[in-house]
C-alpha cells in the first residue's frame, strides 16, 4: 500500500493505493488538514512572551485568591438576560393584545437580550469559563445556545477549535469566510465587483446571522464538520449530535413561533415579523461586536507557508490579528461579556471575562516589555468606524 500526498491550492490530495485491491483519491479541505497535517506555529515552543505572561497572570489569581471562572455578578447577569428574553415572550402569548409599538418593542428587547445571552453567557459556558463545574458549563452552553437559535456542538468546533487557533487565516477561520463570499473580510480572498458596495450592505447581512443559525446554517455546518473529519473517530457522536440538533430546532420553533401563533392574540404574519425582527436585532449586535475585533485597518491576515507553518508563535499571532475597543466603558463591557477585551480573551480563552479589565493591565505591560503590538480603539464608535473603513478597503481591491 502507498500513500501519496500532493498539495493543490488549499487542498491536500491524498491518494491511497493498494495494488491488490483498489485505488482511491480523496480531496480534503484544510478544516480536515488540522487533523491530518495540522498547521503549526513555528515558534510555539520558544514563546517567551506568553510563558512570562502566563506566569504573571497565574500569580495575579493566586495572590488575590480568585477563581478564573465567573462570579456572582455573572450569575446575576445570566438571570437578568434570560428574564428579559423570556418574560416579553410570555407576555405576548398570555396577556391581552397590546399596542403595535409596544409589541415591536418587546421583540426588540428580546433581540437585545438574545445577543447579550450569546455574548455574556453562552460564550463563557462553551469556553468552560462560566463555572468551575464542567457539567454546569455544558448545560448552560446548550441552553443558552438553544435560546439564540444555535447549536453548541457546532459553535465549539467553529469558534473554540478553529477561530481561536487559526484567527484570520483563510479557509480555517469561518468568521472571515462567509457563505458564498458575499462579503470580503480578508485580503486573501478573491475580489468581486459586488464587494465595492459591501460597506453598505454588510450591516444588513450581519443582521441575518442568528436567523441563519436558527434555520439553515447548523445543518450544513454539522455535515461539513463531518466531511472535514471532526467526527471520523466517533460515528456514534455524530449520530447523537444529529438527534440533538433536530430536537433543539423543533423545540426552538415550537416555543418561539408555533406556541405564539396558536395562543397569542396577534396574526401569524405579525408574530413571524416580530420573530424576524428579534433575530435581526440580535444578529446585528453580534456582528458589530465580533467583526471590529478582527477585521480592522490594523488586522493582519497571515498565510500558511509552503511547509504548512504559521510564521509566528500562537500568542504573537493573536496579538497580530486582534483588537480591543472601549476598554473604559463598563456598561458596554458588562453587556458584551468583556468582548471589548478581545486580546485578553484570545490569549486566555478559558478565563472569565469578569477578570479581563485587570488582566489587560498585565498584558499591556508585557507586550511593551517584549515590543509586541497591542491594538485598541478608544470607543465602540471608533471601532465600528474602523471596521467600516476596512470594509471599504477590502471592497476596492
Amino acid at each position: 500500500m502507498e500513500c501519496l500526498l500532493k498539495r493543490k491550492g488549499n487542498n491536500l490530495i491524498i491518494r491511497i493505493v493498494n495494488r491488490n485491491i483498489y485505488s482511491r483519491t480523496t480531496a480534503l479541505t484544510f478544516g480536515y488538514l488540522r487533523l491530518v497535517l495540522r498547521p503549526k506555529f513555528v515558534s510555539a515552543d520558544k514563546d517567551e512572551f506568553y510563558r512570562s505572561l502566563r506566569k504573571k497572570v497565574n500569580r495575579y489569581f493566586k495572590e488575590n485568591n480568585l477563581k478564573k471562572t465567573g462570579n456572582f455578578g455573572l450569575f446575576a447577569k445570566t438571570i437578568i438576560l434570560f428574564s428579559t428574553l423570556i418574560l416579553p415572550l410570555a407576555g405576548i402569548i398570555l396577556l391581552p393584545k397590546i399596542p403595535a409599538y409596544f409589541f415591536l418593542l418587546c421583540w426588540v428587547l428580546m433581540g437585545i437580550s438574545m445577543s447579550g445571552i450569546g455574548l455574556s453567557v453562552m460564550h463563557e459556558a462553551v469556553h468552560g469559563s462560566f463555572s468551575s463545574n464542567r457539567r454546569l458549563n455544558d448545560f448552560i452552553g446548550h441552553v443558552s445556545m438553544f435560546f439564540i437559535g444555535g447549536f453548541a456542538a457546532n459553535w465549539r468546533i467553529q469558534h473554540n477549535q478553529l477561530h481561536h487557533t487559526y484567527t484570520n487565516i483563510k479557509d480555517l477561520d469561518e468568521d472571515i469566510n462567509p457563505a458564498f463570499s458575499v462579503i470580503r473580510l480578508s485580503t486573501e480572498f478573491p475580489h468581486k465587483s459586488a464587494h465595492r458596495f459591501q460597506h453598505i450592505y454588510a450591516w444588513f447581512l450581519y443582521g441575518m446571522m442568528t436567523l441563519m443559525w436558527a434555520t439553515t446554517k447548523d445543518f450544513s455546518q454539522l455535515m461539513r464538520f463531518k466531511r472535514d473529519g471532526f467526527y471520523d473517530n466517533d460515528a456514534s457522536a455524530y449520530a447523537t449530535e444529529w438527534i440533538r440538533l433536530l430536537f433543539f430546532k423543533v423545540m426552538y420553533f415550537v416555543i418561539f413561533l408555533f406556541v405564539p401563533i396558536a395562543f397569542a392574540p396577534y396574526s401569524a404574519i405579525s408574530l413571524v415579523g416580530g420573530f424576524v425582527l428579534m433575530h435581526f436585532v440580535s444578529g446585528f449586535i453580534l456582528g458589530i461586536v465580533f467583526q471590529p475585533a478582527h477585521v480592522t485597518t490594523s488586522s493582519e491576515f497571515p498565510n500558511l507557508d509552503e511547509n504548512n507553518n504559521i510564521l509566528n508563535s500562537w500568542a504573537g499571532h493573536q496579538l497580530q490579528t486582534t483588537q480591543n475597543f472601549a476598554m473604559e466603558n463598563k456598561w458596554l463591557s458588562w453587556y458584551v461579556g468583556g468582548l471589548n477585551f478581545q486580546i485578553e480573551h484570545h490569549l486566555f480563552p478559558n478565563i472569565s471575562h469578569v477578570h479581563f479589565k485587570n488582566l489587560s493591565k498585565i498584558v499591556q505591560e508585557e507586550v511593551k516589555e517584549f515590543n509586541l503590538p497591542y491594538h485598541s480603539k478608544p470607543t465602540f464608535r471608533s471601532a465600528i468606524y474602523d471596521h467600516a473603513k476596512m470594509l471599504v478597503k477590502l471592497g476596492k481591491s
